[in-house]
Parts: structure tokens; sequence; C-alpha cells
């Protein structure tokens, strides 16, 4: 019966995309994204969300946000947020640093997760040192619920700290066929980020 639901979810989800202002983006073209110079090459089509979640960051899927998420931050500068602040004084974001090291980064996801998405359930289950684009870099995986939802999901994500500006790369997607459906095609992004 949750199987029926989550098809049943991804369906309303894939005819939502036009009316939401969302976009196509092409397999095998250079795509600039998230309001920064970070360019990736795409080698299957997603569909980009209209709606960011944050300053520098946009969003792409393949069946709708709550099925597959795929969201780039570029350029987060320091003393900025990943996400828009619900509430500086009673819920303040942590921010980005100029001088975080790779490895603080997997941190700064989770601590948004849980303030911003008032995530109940996180963990980073692992790190390790990896170039993006071009850069040192860390590759983290991680797992997380959303609230009311009984759903794990899987995570991974890439980043790097470049010029003091944090650039990041996540992919999401429930644990059950989704992430495993999805992760390759993430994993061709994020190798071909390039600056």
């Amino acid at each position: 019966m949750k199987t029926f639901r989550i098809a049943m979810m991804g369906l309303a989800l894939v005819a939502a995309p036009v009316a939401a202002g969302n976009r196509l983006i092409a397999a095998g073209q250079a795509v600039t994204v998230a309001k920064s110079t970070l360019t990736v090459t795409p080698s299957v089509e997603w569909n980009k969300l209209g709606e960011r979640p944050g300053r520098n960051s946009e969003t792409w899927t393949f069946d709708g946000d709550a099925l597959n998420d795929l969201t780039f931050y570029g350029g987060i500068e320091p003393e900025r947020t990943l996400f828009r602040e619900v509430s500086k004084r009673t819920k303040p974001l942590p921010r980005v640093k100029a001088t975080m090291l790779v490895t603080d980064i997997p941190t700064l996801v989770e601590n948004s997760y849980r303030i911003a998405l008032e995530t109940p359930l996180f963990s980073v289950d692992g790190m390790e040192p990896m170039a993006f684009a071009g850069k040192p870099g860390i590759r983290f995986t991680y797992s997380f619920t959303r609230p009311h939802e009984d759903l794990p999901r899987k995570g991974e994500g890439r980043a790097a700290m470049i010029d003091g500006k944090l650039y990041l790369i996540t992919f999401e997607a429930p644990r059950l066929h989704y992430f495993d459906a999805g992760v390759a095609a993430f994993r061709q992004v994020a190798d071909s980020a390039k600056l």
C-alpha cells in the first residue's frame, strides 16, 4: 500500500512542473547552475524546479522533489546560510565560514537540515576526500527522514571550499528504490562540475 501511495505522489508531482515554472535541462549541454560560475553537463534530462531553497541554489529532479532531489549550492559566501532563514531570532541557521575545512561541510548540512527542515533524524554515514570541480573536496553520505514521514531517505554530497566560498551538490531520495535508481546520474553530474 505504501508503494502505491508513493507512486501516486510521483504521478501528481510529475504533472506539477509545468504549472510551477519548471523547465527541462537537456542532456549533453553544459549548464551554469545556482547563480554562480559552477557549470555541469548532465548525461540525461532533468527537470529544474522553479522554486529555490536558498539564494545561490537550485534543484533538479526526475520524478518530483519528494522522490529525488539534486540540489546545487553555488559559491555560498561567508556568513550566508544554505537555506532561506525562517526566523533569525528563534531558529538561526548555521552560516558558512571562509575558514571551514571540507570535513566541516557535512556538519553544516546536518545542522541546516535539522533547523530549516525540522528533520527529526539525520546521520552522516561516511566521508572521504574527493576532488570537486578540480579542487580538493569531500564526498559524504547521509541518511535522514522528513517530518511526519516514515520513509527513510539517503543522500550523497560532493563539496569544496573554493576561494572562501562553499560549492556543494547533494542528491537525496527515498532509500527504497529511488536513491539507487538515480544516484548514478547524480554522480555523473557531480563528476562534470567545473568552475
